[in-house]
């Protein structure tokens, strides 16, 4: 296999890496005002993911870096057509990451409401953005022969893109839910599994509707698009009879398969053109040179073992359920014991 195959295999292994992990916590703070009654209860579910939420953003980081660095007419390409989603993104995630620092901070109700908002914003912006931007790749942009977007940001607002945005933002919901559900106990727990049970039938409208819309692909792209399907029932099977930890895996199964049949359908192009096949960037023409992508590998064989395994002792630290009782009386989003 090439190593630009190799790279482009890579990335989508980081980048639905990302979409399961940060999909969970993009969820529990999309529903902070809904499962969240009160203060403490806000707090419970902030607890479920302070943890993990920082270290879930590595696989971000390491999705763009090795973009930027392994095929750098991709980078440059996708961030000057989605410039202003990008800064609208970036300040959606500043903020979020902001209000986890300083929630706690004052015992102000008005201060802690407005540090709420922020989660909330920082959590449906970027759930809804990466869809949006994957969408429009699979859609494709408007690409001249050097590679150069012509297009404006008002031709994003395309189906592909609007339907990639609200699959991803109703996937990370229902993965929030589960993963509250899985993650606490007493009446959020039970409030979170009855969520999970309404938005489960919503994303199987959502998830079936961008399928049907996606372009077609070989037999085993359509395996993958309706696996995500048999996933999402099986979730809703599992969390009704209380196997809150099936029901997560199964809201997990469904985006990996999502994903997977993205970037399966996009090979091996990274941006197809609207204006003509022959412009399109693919795995060859984007690529960085062959040294830079040996460079890399070396890189990416060294450091990821260390990166899967200090996240998964972290999960492994933090693995028990957290409920009201658990929380101090004190102000504050700190992290309970584990």
């Amino acid at each position: 296999m090439e190593l630009t195959t190799v790279w482009f295999v890579v990335l989508a292994f980081l980048w639905t890496g990302y979409f399961f992990l940060e999909g969970f916590d993009f969820g529990v703070g999309t529903l902070l005002p809904v499962l969240g009654r009160d203060d403490t209860e806000r707090r419970v579910l902030i607890n479920t993911i302070g943890p993990v939420w920082d270290g879930n953003e590595v696989w971000v980081v390491a999705a763009v870096g090795a973009t930027f660095a392994a095929f750098p007419e991709w980078y440059a390409t996708l961030l000057s057509a989605f410039y202003l989603p990008m800064v609208l993104l970036l300040v959606a995630l500043i903020l979020r990451a902001l209000a986890f620092e300083y929630r706690g901070k004052r015992t102000d109700p008005g201060w802690q409401r407005r540090w709420d908002r922020c989660i909330v914003f920082g959590s449906v912006v970027p759930a809804f953005v990466w869809g949006f931007v994957f969408g429009n790749l699979l859609g494709g942009l408007p690409i001249d022969a050097d590679g150069e977007f012509t297009g404006s940001v008002f031709g994003l607002f395309t189906v592909a893109g609007l339907l990639g945005g609200l699959t991803t933002l109703t996937l990370s919901v229902l993965h929030g839910a589960a993963f509250v559900a899985l993650k606490t106990h007493g009446e959020i727990r039970e409030r979170a599994r009855a969520l999970a049970g309404r938005v489960l039938v919503v994303a199987v409208v959502v998830v079936v509707g961008a399928l049907l819309f996606a372009p077609h692909g070989d037999a085993v792209t359509e395996g993958t698009a309706g696996g995500s399907v048999v996933a999402l029932v099986a979730a809703g099977m599992a969390n009704a009879r209380g196997r809150e930890g099936w029901a997560f895996l199964g809201t997990g199964a469904a985006i990996v398969l999502v994903a997977v049949t993205l970037f399966t359908l996009l090979f091996p192009a990274v941006v197809p053109s609207t204006l003509a096949s022959a412009n399109s960037l693919t795995t060859t023409n984007a690529a960085a040179t062959p040294y830079t992508l040996r460079i890399l590998s070396w890189a990416a064989l060294a450091f990821t073992p260390l990166v899967l395994l200090y996240q998964s002792w972290t999960y492994w630290v933090f693995r028990k359920r957290i409920g009201v009782r658990d929380i101090p009386p004190s102000s504050g989003a700190a992290l309970v014991s584990p």
